[in-house]
């Protein structure tokens, strides 16, 4: 199973994947987000710790080829530069399941990264073979076996080099684009049997942030127009589906908090919310992410290996 990385500035990086890491030969990945451990000892959670280990069996049982990482991946105000020991304190110590040995991240960054350096982070990719942050934005070309269509993958294009950004109005709210972006990796991607879009700002949010207003007017027609499968994201420390417009909406922030709070359920279109989970009691959770040429099957896991909500996709094609 061949990997191509394609960048927006003719950066390029491929990888071969193992087709037996994924039973049945389809390809899967888990998607994680807001993980990133604590600034002091023992610069982890107990969720974060369950979290990694259920991600470790989940690898293992069900397959997975990669592990999407959608941002806050160090609490609270990232990293200082490329060598510092947050990286082995929060991550290369932490994720140390048999079941992720070998198995590469594929890393973009969260608002508590960018209290910090995320340059540090793009270049600690030069220190680690399994963490992959070339860019800020970037995109993925996945084969499917027995599939003549690929999958795209695009992380952050909302926000592409070039387009002027209206001022950050606070830490929680990102830089948009002033007006709606050309997105070159979506229209590429026409001919592809699943799109997939992911950055670390929900579009659509029942919890505390809520949706994120720049993103709900200026990505989600580009959603929409492009037929994209589904969205992932993070930010609101919880688990959620929402399905609106034909698109697919997958939070997976639950890697080191829990929230049950939704004082937003109101802000979002009626009947778009199909699963939420957010119990503070929980040890954690995440998506496991399982694509075919039938359809891309969405699984949301509690730490305790539990299934909490299923949904299968069709192919666009």
């Amino acid at each position: 199973l061949s990997v191509s990385v394609s960048l927006s500035l003719s950066l390029s990086l491929s990888l071969s994947l193992s087709p037996a890491a994924t039973p049945g030969g389809a390809l899967s990945f888990l998607a994680l987000g807001d993980w990133g451990g604590l600034p002091e000892p023992p610069f982890v959670t107990p969720r974060q710790v369950a979290t990694a280990a259920a991600l470790g069996r989940a690898a293992a049982e069900r397959g997975g080829d990669f592990v999407l990482a959608l941002g806050d991946n160090f609490y609270y105000e990232g990293v200082r530069d490329e060598w510092d020991p947050r990286f082995q304190d929060t991550f290369e110590r932490v994720f140390v399941s048999p079941g992720l040995r070998g198995v590469p991240w594929f890393v973009m960054a969260g608002n508590h990264d960018h209290a910090g350096n995320v340059t540090a982070q793009l270049r600690y990719s030069r220190h680690s073979p399994r963490w992959h942050f070339p860019h800020p934005y970037y995109s993925l070309r996945l084969h499917l076996l027995g599939c003549p269509h690929t999958v795209s993958m695009s992380l952050c294009p909302q926000v592409s080099p070039g387009v002027p950004r209206c001022p950050q109005v606070s830490p929680n709210v990102p830089r948009c684009p002033c007006t709606v972006p050309r997105c070159p990796q979506l229209e590429a991607a026409a001919g592809d049997a699943f799109v997939l879009v992911a950055g670390h700002y929900p579009v659509w949010s029942v919890a505390k942030h809520g949706p994120t207003g720049c993103l709900v007017r200026l990505l989600r027609p580009l959603l929409r127009r492009h037929r994209v499968s589904a969205y992932l994201c993070g930010h609101d420390h919880n688990l959620q589906y929402l399905e609106e417009g034909g698109v697919s909406y997958v939070l997976s922030g639950a890697g080191n908090f829990m929230e049950d709070s939704r004082p937003h359920e109101r802000s979002v279109p009626p009947g778009a919310l199909r699963f939420f989970y957010g119990s503070p009691e929980s040890p954690g959770g995440f998506a496991h992410v399982r694509l075919e040429p039938a359809g891309a099957t969405v699984t949301f896991l509690e730490s305790t290996g539990r299934v909490l909500h299923r949904v299968t996709l069709p192919p666009r094609l």
